[in-house]
């Protein structure tokens, strides 16, 4: 069923003519998977490498995080289940937002194959307002600052984006006081 499920969204092709670089999921599911990662959609470095948050915006989530690439990249420990799976474009001010067609398709069928999810990481406007649904705050930043509400199931996150460095900046209690937290979360699960 696993490589079957693979094999599908490899091939889907419902959003091909929206995609200006034409579609190439990238992502990861496992069975033994521990932590999801829900992004927005892979940028431009990670359609070009089909490797998942392999730019700035993942060297900054693995910092966050406290892990290594090695970990990271371990499927039996972190699914990386984004909105959208493939690359929607650049927009004006960064990537356009995840095609709307993907996470109705594919996220439910990612889900049952995962059994062992613990955590899940939300990370994004996009993300949170799919996963959080009604109990989402009305911005990003309130869901951030509420981050223990949604525990244990999800973990709001900004952007790691280094086009979110003003968030950051406007926000230091972030990571002075959820990132230890986030930490914590994952070093936990991992040796568990």
């Amino acid at each position: 069923m696993l490589n079957q499920t693979i094999q599908d969204i490899n091939s889907c092709t419902i959003c091909a003519d929206y995609l200006p670089l034409g579609p190439k999921p990238i992502f990861s599911i496992h069975p033994s998977a521990k932590i999801s990662i829900i992004g927005q959609a892979p940028g431009r470095l990670a359609h070009e490498s089909g490797i998942p948050w392999n730019d700035p915006s993942g060297d900054r989530l693995r910092q966050w995080l406290n892990i290594d690439k090695e970990t990271f990249y371990d499927p039996s420990i972190f699914a990386i289940i984004p909105m959208a799976f493939c690359y929607p474009g650049k927009g004006k001010t960064g990537d356009l937002p995840p095609r709307k067609e993907c996470a109705p398709q594919w996220h439910k069928i990612a889900w049952d194959l995962m059994p062992n999810i613990q955590l899940n990481l939300v990370i994004g406007s996009y993300a949170q307002k799919h996963y959080l649904g009604k109990n989402g705050k009305k911005t990003l930043t309130a869901n951030v600052e509420s981050f223990e509400e949604f525990l244990p199931h999800y973990f709001p996150m900004p952007h790691p984006s280094p086009l979110n460095g003003r968030w950051l900046r406007r926000n230091q209690w972030y990571e002075k006081e959820v990132i230890p937290v986030l930490r914590e979360k994952v070093a936990d699960i991992i040796n568990s």
